[in-house]
C-alpha cells in the first residue's frame, strides 16, 4: 500500500509563505503525476497544482502566480511552494499521486494550511 505523508502545514498570516512537503513510500518515478489539492470547509476538493514525472505541470486557477510546484523522484518527495497567502488560501492540502500502471490514484492524510491575521 503507498502511503504518501505531507507536512510543512501551520498557520501564517496574510501575505506570508509556507512550503509543503509530501514523500511517498515508493518509487517516484512510478507515479505521474503528483501533485496537490486543498479542500476548504463546505467546499468541493480542488486541484491545486500537479506534476508529470517529465516536469509537464498543471496549476489550478487559485494557484497561478502564488504557488509554485516541483518535485524530486529520487527521493520520492513533491513539494508546494505558497507565497502571499490569503486568508482563502485556508484549506487541507491533500498530496496526491496516480500509478497510471495500475490506474490507482493515492492521497495523502492531509494537512492544515490556515491563513489568518
Amino acid at each position: 500500500q503507498v502511503e504518501l505523508v505531507e507536512s510543512g502545514g501551520g498557520v501564517v498570516q496574510p501575505g506570508g509563505s509556507l512550503t509543503l512537503s509530501c514523500v511517498a513510500s515508493e518509487n517516484g518515478f512510478s507515479f505521474n503525476p503528483m501533485g496537490w489539492y486543498r479542500q476548504a470547509p463546505g467546499k468541493e476538493r480542488e486541484m491545486v497544482a500537479t506534476m508529470g514525472v517529465l516536469g509537464n505541470i498543471n496549476y489550478g486557477d487559485s494557484a497561478k502566480g502564488r504557488f509554485t510546484i516541483s518535485r524530486d523522484n529520487a527521493k520520492r518527495t513533491v513539494y508546494l511552494q505558497m507565497v502571499s497567502l490569503k486568508p482563502e488560501d485556508t484549506a487541507v492540502y491533500y498530496c496526491y499521486a496516480r500509478r497510471p500502471s495500475i490506474r490507482r490514484d493515492f492521497w495523502g492524510q492531509g494537512t492544515q494550511v490556515t491563513v489568518s491575521a
